[in-house]
C-alpha cells in the first residue's frame, strides 16, 4: 500500500466544465467511464457511537473507515475497503467480495469465510465484533475521472452526491435517495511524491480553497 497526497475543493457548476475541458486535453479518462462518467454506490459502516463520523469531524491525524462500493448498478464487481488518513496522507486498501457476502454485510449475518488468510478481512471481522461496526447509511454520486501518469495523478469531479438517510439496502436498484444538504461538487487530487506543474495549473481555479470535505459526513447531515 501507498500513502498519497490527497486535496479537495468544493466547486461548480461552471467550474466542473472548465477542468472537464482542460483535463481532457491532457490526461486520459478512468477506465471505468460510460460516455465520461459512472455511477458510485457505498455503503458506509460505523460504530454505535459514530467513531468514524466524529473522527473526521474532529479532524483527528490517524483514522479510518470501512465501506463498500460498486459501480454503474452492476453488482458483479463488488469490494470492501478501508481507507486511512495518517496527518494528511491516505491509503485505500481494498479486496473483493461477492454479491452474497455484501448482502451478508447488509443484513448482519456475515461470517468470516473458511480458509481466508486475507488480512484485510481479518481486521474487518475483528472489528465487526469488538468495535461493533455495521451499516449506517448509502452513499450514491457520479464520478469523472482522470488520470496522469507522472506522478500517479488522478483527478477527480464527483456531482450529484446523495444520502440513503437512515438506508443500508446496498443491493436494492430501488433504493431511495436524496441530495446531501447542498451537495456541491467536489474536485479532488490525489498524487503519490510531486504533483506535475501541468496538472496544478490545470486545477488552479481562483477564489477556490482546499477543503476537508466527506461524502460520508455530509451524507449523515440528516441523522
Amino acid at each position: 500500500m501507498e500513502y498519497r497526497h490527497e486535496w479537495k475543493q468544493e466547486i461548480n457548476h461552471s467550474d466542473l466544465l472548465i477542468l472537464r475541458k482542460r483535463l481532457w486535453a491532457v490526461t486520459r479518462p478512468d477506465s471505468h467511464s460510460v460516455n465520461g462518467t459512472y455511477e458510485i454506490r457505498s455503503l458506509y459502516f460505523d460504530t454505535a457511537n459514530d467513531k468514524a463520523l466524529r473522527e473526521k469531524i474532529d479532524g483527528v491525524n490517524v483514522r479510518e473507515k470501512f465501506r463498500i462500493r460498486y459501480y454503474n448498478r452492476d453488482p458483479s464487481f463488488i469490494r470492501l475497503e478501508k481507507k486511512s488518513k495518517v496527518n494528511g496522507l491516505s491509503v485505500k486498501d481494498s479486496i473483493s467480495i461477492t454479491k452474497a457476502e455484501a448482502q451478508a454485510l447488509v443484513d448482519g449475518t456475515w461470517t468470516f469465510p473458511a480458509g481466508s488468510d486475507a488480512p484485510l478481512l481479518k481486521e474487518f471481522y475483528i472489528k465487526l465484533k469488538n468495535q461493533g461496526l455495521r451499516p449506517k447509511t448509502l452513499v450514491d454520486y457520479t464520478r469523472e475521472a482522470f488520470f496522469f501518469p507522472p506522478g500517479h495523478v488522478r483527478v477527480t469531479l464527483d456531482s450529484d452526491i446523495r444520502t440513503g438517510l437512515s438506508s443500508t439496502d446496498l443491493l436494492n436498484p430501488q433504493a431511495v435517495t436524496i441530495p446531501a444538504g447542498a451537495s456541491p461538487i467536489i474536485l479532488e487530487v490525489k498524487w503519490s511524491g510531486f504533483l506535475p506543474d501541468i496538472i496544478r495549473n490545470i486545477i488552479c481555479l481562483p477564489g477556490r480553497r482546499t477543503c476537508a470535505f466527506s461524502k460520508y459526513a455530509a451524507c449523515r447531515i440528516y441523522g
